[in-house]
């Protein structure tokens, strides 16, 4: 029987991170440091997941696809293409910087990569929120000239959230996530993120952080204004369903029939509440885990759960 992979996580400090991916997650973090992200499914030159349990512990994420393209991620993959999503957990216990990242059209200008992502509001404050996209009637003149008055947060679209919405943001969309949340974010496999502004804030050496205000207004989407969050229901939920991948929600009851993923395409799978039976192995909440292509999974729960399954990123 088939198991699925799981990998160790690569954390990484940020001057807006804390230690709730401790206390909400269960996770062993570095003493002394304020992690803001937790790379669990990454293949990076700069960061690499590895297997952290089983046959094959130790061995990258690369190496699985360069051994086994077809058997991993399915017919045809190319073994030299990276995997194509980034799987991240975020504990914004500060607010983020207003960003933005490149869209297809402009990033290869402008050395970057192209970055759409999800976000999934596993746990906030109760004035928790979320900045995306433009206020309606905003124009990149507003902007511009709001920049450089400091009063920016006038021209974008601040709005509350509760625990369990979710949204797409994609390249080109203005974005930052308000101080208060932890987020499943799933996304692109990038590393390309533009400052436009940074609330006249210092980095963790002291220094204010860089900022990249040409490239932003190159980037950002001056037509995208007011998006909403969606809530997903009970049973299934299709979240995003965009170029770069498909991302649908399911909840389980004690009595659910097992849930089955038949082979052909490699998927992901993140357990964002109770836990799921998946090849013998349980699967818990805040764990992200690769199925092979090459296999056919059943999930099954013995209570209340909900997971994430990502596919269609082939």
């Amino acid at each position: 029987m088939s198991k699925p992979i799981f990998f160790k996580p690569i954390y990484q400090e940020r001057v807006w991170g804390g230690r709730a991916l401790s206390s909400a997650l269960n996770r062993d973090l570095p003493e002394g440091k304020r992690i803001g992200e937790s790379w669990d499914i990454v293949d990076r030159p700069e960061a690499m997941s590895l297997v952290g349990v089983g046959d094959q512990v130790g061995k990258s994420l690369r190496d699985l696809i360069s051994e086994d393209p077809t058997g991993i991620m399915g017919k045809g993959y190319d073994p030299e293409r990276p995997f194509p999503i980034l799987v991240k957990w975020l504990d914004c216990a500060d607010r983020l910087s207003l960003q933005v990242h490149p869209p297809a059209s402009v990033a290869g200008a402008l050395g970057g990569e192209p970055k759409t992502e999800n976000w999934y509001i596993a746990e906030c404050a109760e004035n928790a929120s979320l900045i995306v996209g433009l206020k309606n009637g905003a124009t990149r003149e507003e902007f511009e000239r709001r920049l450089e008055d400091d009063s920016l947060e006038e021209c974008v679209h601040r709005f509350p959230v509760t625990p369990g919405e979710s949204i797409l943001v994609e390249s080109g969309r203005i974005h930052a996530i308000d101080a208060g949340n932890l987020i499943l974010e799933i996304q692109q496999n990038s590393d390309t993120t533009y400052r436009v502004y940074d609330w006249g804030r210092v980095g963790l050496d002291g220094q204010p952080r860089q900022l990249h205000v040409d490239q932003s207004l190159q980037c950002i989407d001056w037509e995208y204004f007011e998006p909403s969050t969606i809530q997903p229901q009970a049973g299934q939920s299709v979240l995003a369903d965009c170029d770069e991948f498909r991302l649908v929600k399911y909840t389980l009851s004690g009595d659910s029939s097992p849930f089955v993923l038949p082979a052909g395409e490699a998927r992901l799978i993140s357990v964002v509440d109770g836990s799921v039976l998946i090849g013998g192995e349980t699967v818990v909440r805040g764990d992200t885990v690769l199925l092979q292509a090459r296999s056919t999974f059943e999930i099954a729960s013995g209570g209340s759960a909900a997971f994430f399954v990502t596919d269609r990123f082939i």
